[in-house]
């Protein structure tokens, strides 16, 4: 058989030759099915070097075992045709899973689509789209029927978004100038001095305020700093004014706890004609006096005011003790009692002589409970008495 010519040297050295290139052609088919084997060469890359392998076969151009190079290609043959397969199972699996992935993304795209949280969807649709990039390839079909759903949502939603936000614009301006013109009005308060009336009117402002429609935030915070300004302007100033009065009424406790001392020098009261004229006259001076500041008003006008009560006190008691009506009723009431006491003893005497001593007991007890009756109206009565003897 005829393998090739030589004519680069003596025929042993041919011979090594064309041996060598069956070595080759055997490593050659050796490493790529090692290769194939462990996932470092593709199937069409190890079927181009087995197509090479096979026509160096049919040339016979090198020395060497025939067979056992067409047993290592059909090898390699039969592992490209499992490694084909492999790889088709793993590309449907991936398929599947992107398949999958990208119906999830739709899915997800779906339900966001009715959101009103804009800023949180409006980041998500994004990252869903990138997420979208990433996935592996399927087929065109189905990515656009997906793409579609996706696409559909965030067109939905993104329109939503605009007229949301075009109708908070619209109402943001509306806000604002009604905020602006209750700053106007508050700005205008702010030096007033009127505090009654102006802290009235500026309390109603803050009503306003609240009732009124929000604006964005950071037009809201702008306009609540200015309006705020405007009213601690207001209650600063008020509170100066307030301790600054304070202040100029602190020369008046001094006088009035003097006044508070010589009222309450007249208890107890011995003789309420002569404590009413004092007090009188404390009294007048008193007012005389002026206002107190806030901290001392109650403490000292409660002072005053329980000398005012005890003397009240005292007139009352006095004007009842001699009350002449008062005191007729009481002799009247005595007088009763006397009489009903003579006739319950008249009747005694007759149970006495008659030896009815369960009588005689029932007559004791009456005469007993009717002179302790009198008793009582005799001490009322001797109370006028006394009054008019002191008097």
């Amino acid at each position: 058989m005829r393998i090739g010519q030589w004519a680069a040297g003596p025929p042993a050295a041919g011979l090594a030759f064309f041996q060598r290139k069956y070595e080759d052609l055997v490593v050659e088919i050796d490493l790529i099915w090692a290769r194939l084997a462990d996932g470092r060469a593709t199937p069409e890359q190890a079927r181009t070097v087995l197509v090479k392998i096979r026509e160096a076969l049919t040339a016979r151009a090198f020395i060497g075992d025939v067979v056992e190079l067409g047993n290592k290609c059909d090898l390699v043959a039969a592992k490209i045709v499992e490694v084909r397969a492999a790889v088709a199972e793993k590309r449907a699996a991936a398929r599947a899973e992107a398949i999958a992935a990208r119906e999830s993304l739709a899915a997800e795209a779906e339900k966001l689509g009715p959101s009103s949280a804009w800023k949180q969807t409006s980041e998500r649709f994004a990252a869903i789209i990138e997420e979208w990039k990433t996935l592996p390839r399927t087929d065109r079909t189905t990515e656009q029927v997906l793409w579609k759903r996706i696409s559909a949502s965030r067109t939905g939603f993104d329109k939503r978004r605009r007229q949301h936000f075009t109708e908070a614009d619209a109402q943001n301006k509306i806000a604002v100038a009604r905020k602006r013109e209750l700053i106007a009005t508050a700005e205008g308060l702010a030096k007033s001095t009127d505090w009654v009336a102006t802290g009235k009117k500026i309390r109603d402002l803050m009503n306003d305020w609240k009732s009124a429609p929000r604006a964005g935030r950071s037009d809201e915070d702008k306009l609540w700093k200015r309006f705020k300004a405007a009213q601690d302007e207001f209650f600063a100033a008020k509170i100066a004014a307030e301790q600054q009065a304070e202040d100029d009424l602190r020369p008046n406790v001094a006088a009035k706890e003097l006044l508070a001392s010589q009222a309450e020098a007249l208890l107890p009261i011995t003789d309420h004609k002569t404590a009413k004229v004092a007090l009188r006259g404390i009294h007048e001076r008193w007012e005389k006096v002026g206002d107190l500041p806030r901290g001392d008003r109650e403490r000292l006008d409660a002072r005053l005011r329980k000398v005012d009560e005890a003397l009240r006190k005292d007139e009352s008691e006095s004007w009842k003790k001699s009350n002449p009506e008062a005191r007729a009723r009481a002799e009247s009431t005595a007088n009763v009692f006397a009489e009903g006491i003579a006739k319950l003893e008249a009747k005694r005497e007759k149970a006495v002589a008659c030896g009815n001593d369960r009588e005689v007991a029932k007559l004791d007890a009456s005469i007993e409970q009717t002179t302790a009756l009198l008793r009582a109206a005799q001490s009322a009565a001797n109370e006028f008495g006394s009054l008019t003897h002191a008097g």
